[in-house]
């Protein structure tokens, strides 16, 4: 790791106002996420006490593919909140190792996050929902992830690092300066998140917006997804009434609506800013409806990982909104507990993945159109082949495509399996996470199509791509774009099956 010597002065918590502001980040004008009340929009201060590092890399360094600051200091040096916030991501993630992301408000009530990379596990002291306050100690110096030495990685993110925000320098802003108005302003439309993937004119107008931003809450759950279950719920009817109770263009029962979700809110929040929350209004219902699938969503995960659960997230996460998590979890997957399970909840589930794909922008997530009557590892190999030339973004891409313009390795790996799956699979956003999936294979006996995995530590591999045949891969190489390139050293193969 270059280190370039800079002189840091004593300084004290910088702030743009004289005087706390309470802000509500679900009512402003920008992506709704889960984020609550907040104290102290547009206050900041350094993430490491003065004199504790040194200035390793600068931004743009790499030939412009640095996008933050490293900050050198001794593994174990704490990190601050540079800001109060709340926590939006916390773990694993690509490149990093392990990552906090904390989005926050300005003193103009515009969105921003900061970005801290490189920690271990064990030294992440928050997790997605906490609200913090600025000095806040969250995490401590680590080396983890594509790192030569201890260092925090900072990054600032006007526009929000999971909704569409571009990294600038944060050095000014460190300094005392005001943040950078983002250069796409809230992402409005979508677009650069995972709520760009629905397609224009597939929803009522009025409802378009409200399902791009419930897309952009959470890398499970996608607009045209959402947009496919209002059409079978409701028919996009915001004064549906069923039966059983279930109220509004999202089906909410009242006691779903009002439970507390992980930030602390009910589901069913006010994200239009009108003063209140409803199940009949659309805006609430559908941020209400994303917010409740997210948090299935993650819940699933949690039980997949202890091994409690299996099979497909997106399609176990549908199926528990409408039998029940604990349905889920009874059955140990697709719900098969009472008769209701088979005649309402299978086909329910079937009747929306069907559907969605129907509700996605053209090209959204490439141009490669999956057979499911062929054998899936060609198709993979297909659908990473449209991206051959896709720049590499630390931290990019998904299971919806590339974001920021770019794909890292697990991300490109992860688009490649799902739209080859015709998207049925859903892989994890990390290449350690994806080695639990599948089925091990002996590299020589490796096909096309499967994942190959390396550089490999503690907690399993840090780099994966897809195998073409003959020792090659499509990989998203560091520094450069989507590639095909010679297998690296040590690699090891899984097997992907539907």
């Amino acid at each position: 790791m270059d280190r370039v010597q800079v002189t840091i002065k004593d300084v004290v918590p910088t702030s743009t106002v004289l005087a706390p502001a309470n802000v509500s980040m679900a009512a402003a004008p920008g992506t709704v996420n889960e984020a609550g009340g907040l104290i102290g929009a547009g206050r900041h201060q350094y993430p490491l006490a003065a004199g504790a590092f040194t200035v390793s890399d600068v931004f743009g360094a790499r030939g412009g593919t640095h996008l933050g600051v490293d900050l050198a200091a001794p593994a174990g040096t704490p990190i601050y909140a540079a800001a109060d916030g709340l926590v939006v991501a916390s773990g694993a993630a690509s490149g990093f190792g392990d990552w906090v992301v904390i989005d926050s408000l300005d003193e103009s009530g515009r969105r921003y996050s900061t970005v801290y990379g490189h920690m271990y596990e064990n030294g992440i002291f928050v997790h997605a929902g906490d609200i913090v306050l600025m000095g806040q100690h969250i995490a401590d110096v680590g080396s983890n992830g594509e790192s030569s030495g201890p260092h925090l990685h900072f990054e600032l993110v006007p526009g929000g690092r999971l909704t569409g925000g571009h990294q600038v320098d944060p050095m000014p802003w460190l300094a005392g300066g005001t943040i950078p108005a983002p250069t796409t302003p809230y992402c409005e439309n979508g677009f650069g998140t995972p709520g760009g993937n629905l397609a224009s004119g597939k929803v009522p107008p009025e409802l378009e917006i409200w399902y791009r931003r419930a897309g952009s809450l959470c890398p499970e759950i996608r607009a045209s997804l959402l947009a496919a279950q209002g059409q079978a719920e409701s028919g996009f009817r915001t004064d549906a009434v069923s039966p059983d109770g279930a109220q509004g263009i999202a089906q909410f029962m009242p006691g779903t609506a009002k439970a507390l979700a992980p930030d602390g809110q009910p589901y069913v929040i006010d994200a239009d800013g009108k003063g209140y929350a409803s199940v009949l209004d659309p805006a609430d219902a559908i941020i209400g409806q994303g917010r409740y699938m997210c948090a299935i969503a993650k819940t699933i995960e949690g039980w997949m990982s202890e091994g409690k659960v299996s099979g497909d997230l997106t399609a176990l996460t549908v199926a528990a909104y409408n039998a029940g998590e604990g349905a889920v979890l009874a059955s140990g997957g697709m719900p098969n507990q009472i008769s209701r399970h088979y005649t309402e909840t299978r086909p329910y589930v079937a009747r929306i993945l069907a559907a969605e794909p129907g509700f996605r922008s053209l090209g959204s997530e490439g141009r490669f159109q999956a057979d499911q009557s062929s054998d899936l590892g060609p198709q993979i190999v297909a659908a990473g082949q449209q991206w051959l030339g896709t720049p590499y973004v630390f931290g990019g891409g998904g299971p919806g495509g590339p974001s920021d313009g770019g794909f890292d390795q697990a991300g490109f790996t992860a688009a490649a399996v799902f739209a080859a799956s015709g998207s049925t699979i859903t892989l994890p956003r990390t290449a350690e996470q994806q080695w639990e999936r599948g089925e091990d294979v002996q590299l020589l006996n490796a096909k096309p199509g499967d994942l190959v995995f390396g550089s490999f530590g503690p907690r399993g591999p840090s780099d994966v791509g897809v195998y073409t045949g003959s020792g090659r891969m499509l990989h998203a190489e560091f520094g450069g774009k989507v590639s095909e390139v010679p297998l690296s050293n040590g690699m090891k193969a899984r097997r992907i099956s539907r």
